[in-house]
């Protein structure tokens, strides 16, 4: 379990689809920022250095192996300002296979992947869906990794929580409504991952046009273990959203002898 406060930032990008050196010149601008307001981590939304969309022929020629010239980047970016990132591209597997893929990158270049494995149905013929729930080890802190359409299914949330999660970033391509919609939406089933299983959850959008057809409404939002709010943005533009995570919280959750439920599950039932 994290034993200290952390400080961490969500950004809200709008990622061109294709635009891979202006996306990555834009992760190394909010980097900086949010290094400079004392965040350790941040995250970027699913895709945000490829741009996402699900139109036939559009990102298979722009994936990338992992290792390759976007995660050397990104290593670089983590170097000079000393914070971890997580950002989204298209990934070109061994095979020839294109997954939806986040890498946690640290500062001393540590590279860490999280392939998408629940693909939504316009994203099923594009996509190769993953095969594994992992656990990331950034420093001290214990952090899950999910996409946009994994969040909806609790067993994800609840497996990373066993594994020893102390925070699970959720990192999304969600296009069409409103800002106000889209966090309606979030704000039905996120704040259950946090409560049910006493961690935090920070959850971020696309924001704007992708250049192919999509709008993206954006939100960037951050809770507590006990599931309550710790903060919010649904700005219509680019945006970032600095919070500190309190060890507190999560001592004093954890530490009720009812309230954290995960101690209590039947795992002899189920």
């Amino acid at each position: 379990m994290m034993k200290r406060d952390l400080c961490v930032a969500a950004v809200m990008t709008t990622s061109p689809v294709g635009e891979l050196d202006a996306n990555l010149a834009g992760v190394a601008r909010w980097a900086a920022r949010a290094a400079r307001q004392g965040a350790e981590m941040v995250c970027f939304p699913e895709l945000n250095l490829t741009g996402y969309t699900t139109r036939e022929g559009i990102l298979a020629p722009l994936a990338q192996p992992i290792p390759g010239p976007l995660t050397h980047g990104l290593r670089a970016i983590a170097r000079e300002n000393r914070i971890t990132l997580l950002a989204g591209l298209a990934e070109r597997g061994d095979a020839g296979e294109l997954f939806a893929s986040h890498v946690l990158m640290t500062p001393q270049g540590a590279c860490q992947v999280y392939r998408k494995i629940h693909l939504a149905s316009p994203e099923k013929d594009l996509f190769t869906p993953g095969e594994g729930i992992f656990v990331f080890q950034a420093g001290d802190i214990r952090v899950g990794l999910q996409l946009c359409y994994d969040a909806h299914f609790p067993e994800m949330s609840t497996a990373m929580a066993l594994d020893g999660a102390d925070l699970i970033f959720v990192a999304h391509a969600s296009p069409r409504g409103t800002p106000e919609d889209k966090l309606t939406s979030w704000m039905r089933h996120l704040p259950a991952r946090a409560f049910d299983n006493g961690l935090f959850v920070v959850a971020v959008n696309q924001v704007g046009d992708n250049g192919r057809g999509l709008n993206f409404p954006g939100v960037a939002l951050a809770l507590g273990p006990d599931g309550k709010l710790l903060g919010r943005t649904t700005s219509p533009s680019e945006e970032m959203l600095v919070v500190k995570l309190k060890y507190a919280r999560l001592r004093k959750l954890r530490g009720h002898p009812l309230a954290y439920f995960l101690p209590h599950r039947r795992q002899d039932l189920y």
